[in-house]
């Protein structure tokens, strides 16, 4: 097994729960039931003291709070969606250190819902790695894919893709890293994975019968992990849409779930506030962390950089807190 040690807690680090937290090679960035959203420093050259200093506040930036953060692999591009219906994006400039982050526009769903300013029924999103692609699902079911590259101040994106299901809540959503599959999980159990090529369903994978709440695919895209309210974690192969894992262990609904870089390890966050280290190969739990007995809404590992020994993974929740991880070993 393995051993993390909590190396940090930020404590009080939003007036409300903090629902969602997107990790950047530079950054992390959490939203919240507050109307900021927040960024912080994950530099390593940071005073170790104060290691994950908050650098950046986007001030009202929904007016209602947020439920999700997402952001692009290479750390250019962040999307954010509140409970007010709309959904932004973000653009960060590295080189102004005092304020990186800065608006970049809105996404709507439809006409109707541009002139409203919202983006209608919008629930989970994704960014593909490049920031290219936007994926997000809908109250009622549908996945929608936009192109970034078209969004301008006055323009506003291309709709790519509209893949549409059996109406069920998109409770969850994935890009694959190379952007060819869009996964999404509902609440009425289903998983779904789409072929953005083709624009056609290229799987309906089986096995999940309670609500989906996170999906994620592996950094390879060999793999997808889907888990919910069935207290299990399931792993399906992309290619065949084949199941090949039940993770099992957690004593709660799985509310988030996050691959390391390597793809080695799978990392879990509970309703019950434990975060579950996996191991994929050995499909078993590896370590368990109990800090909290307060729901845990989004867990993440912080990215490798040439800098970091060890990995570490942050977690936010119900406790309004954000509490980092490290893994403990010589290396």
């Amino acid at each position: 097994s393995k051993q993390y040690l909590q190396t940090h807690t930020i404590p009080d680090a939003s007036t409300a729960d903090i629902y969602s937290v997107a990790t950047t090679p530079k950054h992390l960035i959490t939203a919240s039931g507050s109307s900021s959203l927040h960024i912080y420093s994950t530099s390593p050259k940071n005073d170790e003291n104060n290691p994950y200093p908050l650098i950046q506040t986007l001030e009202n930036a929904h007016k209602l709070g947020a439920h999700h953060i997402a952001v692009s692999a290479n750390g250019k591009t962040a999307a954010s969606a509140g409970f007010g219906g709309e959904l932004k994006i973000w653009s960060c400039n590295d080189e102004d250190e005092s304020s990186p982050w800065s608006a970049r526009g809105s996404i709507f769903d439809s006409a109707e819902n541009s002139a409203a300013k919202n983006a209608g029924e919008i629930w989970s999103i994704a960014l593909s790695e490049d920031g290219q692609f936007l994926a997000a699902t809908t109250f009622d079911g549908r996945i929608n894919v936009w192109d970034l590259n078209t969004l301008t101040s006055s323009e506003p994106a291309t709709k790519l893709r509209e893949y549409e299901t059996k109406g069920s809540f998109g409770m969850s959503v994935a890009l694959s890293s190379d952007g060819e599959f869009t996964a999404s999980g509902h609440a009425n159990g289903a998983v779904y994975l789409f072929n953005n090529t083709t624009g056609r369903l290229a799987h309906s994978l089986q096995g999940l019968v309670k609500p989906v709440r996170t999906v994620a695919f592996s950094p390879a895209s060999k793999f997808l992990a889907a888990g919910g309210d069935a207290k299990v974690i399931a792993l399906y192969d992309v290619k065949n849409g084949e199941q090949v894992a039940n993770l099992t262990g957690s004593q709660s609904w799985v509310m988030s779930l996050d691959w390391s870089d390597s793809g080695e390890n799978l990392l879990s966050g509970a309703y019950d506030g434990k975060a579950k280290v996996w191991s994929v190969e050995r499909r078993e739990c590896v370590a368990t962390q109990t800090e909290s007995d307060k729901t845990l809404w989004a867990v993440k590992w912080l990215p490798k950089t040439p800098m970091t020994r060890n990995e570490t993974f942050v977690t936010v929740g119900a406790n309004r807190s954000i509490s980092f991880y490290r893994e403990a070993s010589g290396g």
